[in-house]
């Protein structure tokens, strides 16, 4: 299957954004999958959901795009191939990218031909388990030209924590023909220094924001994202960023954790912890007045917290 992608629709949104318009993203759609009752796939997160239940992906997609979503995210963060083979289900990686992208275009087709479908990836590890660089190069690079034959309108890699891997992923990806959106994951120590990864390790630190914007830049990407960040400290990473940064960023922040976050093989999600629709609209607000061009939300943030944001945006 080899279908072209739009990019007069691409190059729209871009030029939106740079003339001062802020674009709805959605929210998350593993934990929203999670939330209405998908199982998740032991040590492959919610990526299960385009072939166990691909109707509740569908309507998650769907809702998003009815809530004001301009850009939606294929549910693939969780299917590159060292997390399937943790899962067992490393010979289905082609039918799980494919379907988790064709569901994310049907639901696009279905409402809205002006939304943009973005091909989600990651390098994440739920074991811990590494992949060698050249592996992963191999596999991301595999997973990206899934996306682009299908038809996304671009790709955006997601929680980059460290700038080894991040840097084999965008080059991967660069084997495509298509634009590429960055999405850090950051932390931050009690002097406000800013450091890559979802948790600080007092034996370890990550690598810097600055660090890695400085290696991105040299590579060349249209959009850098603040992403799968506590929603408190996005507005100082936000800030960061802007310094270092004078192209177009992006927020998309998660909420809660895992139920059990000391043990890496329970990680349902505490939904219960998530924060409330007009808490985030606070803070989301202050994204907007500082002039961020994309905002939305990731793990925990749901289609009522879309729907409030776009009552918001620029």
């Amino acid at each position: 299957i080899l279908i072209k992608f739009n990019m007069n629709r691409y190059q729209d949104l871009i030029l939106r954004a740079k003339k001062g318009e802020t674009i709805l993203m959605d929210g998350a759609t593993g934990t929203e999958c999670e939330r209405r009752g998908v199982p998740q796939l032991k040590n492959a997160w919610n990526g299960g959901a385009a072939l166990s239940h691909p109707e509740i992906l569908m309507g998650v997609h769907k809702d998003y795009i009815k809530s004001g979503s301009e850009i939606i995210i294929s549910n693939t963060f969780a299917n590159t191939k060292h997390a399937l083979e943790d899962a067992g289900q490393s010979e289905n990686f082609e039918k799980y990218n494919l379907e988790g992208v064709r569901l994310a275009i049907e639901a696009r087709k279905n409402l809205s031909e002006n939304v943009l479908v973005a091909g989600g990836i990651s390098y994440w590890t739920w074991t811990d388990r590494k992949p060698s660089l050249k592996n992963l190069r191999s596999s991301i690079e595999l997973q990206a030209k899934i996306m682009e034959s299908y038809g996304v309108d671009f790709l955006i890699l997601e929680m980059m924590v460290d700038i080894e891997q991040m840097t084999v992923t965008i080059e991967a990806t660069k084997k495509t023909k298509l634009p590429l959106w960055v999405g850090l994951t950051c932390s931050i120590d009690k002097q406000e220094n800013i450091f890559l990864g979802e948790k600080l390790d007092k034996n370890k630190v990550g690598d810097s924001l600055e660090s890695a914007v400085r290696v991105i830049e040299n590579i060349g990407v249209d959009v850098i994202c603040i992403m799968h960040t506590k929603i408190e400290d996005t507005l100082i990473c936000l800030k960061e960023l802007k310094t270092l940064w004078k192209g177009l960023v992006g927020v998309y922040p998660n909420s809660s954790s895992y139920n059990n976050s000391n043990n890496i093989n329970s990680t349902e999600w505490a939904f219960e912890q998530v924060i409330h629709k007009e808490k985030f609209i606070d803070y989301a607000k202050a994204w907007n007045d500082f002039g961020v061009d994309f905002v939305g939300g990731c793990c925990g943030i749901n289609v009522e917290h879309i729907k409030e944001l776009a009552k918001i945006i620029k």
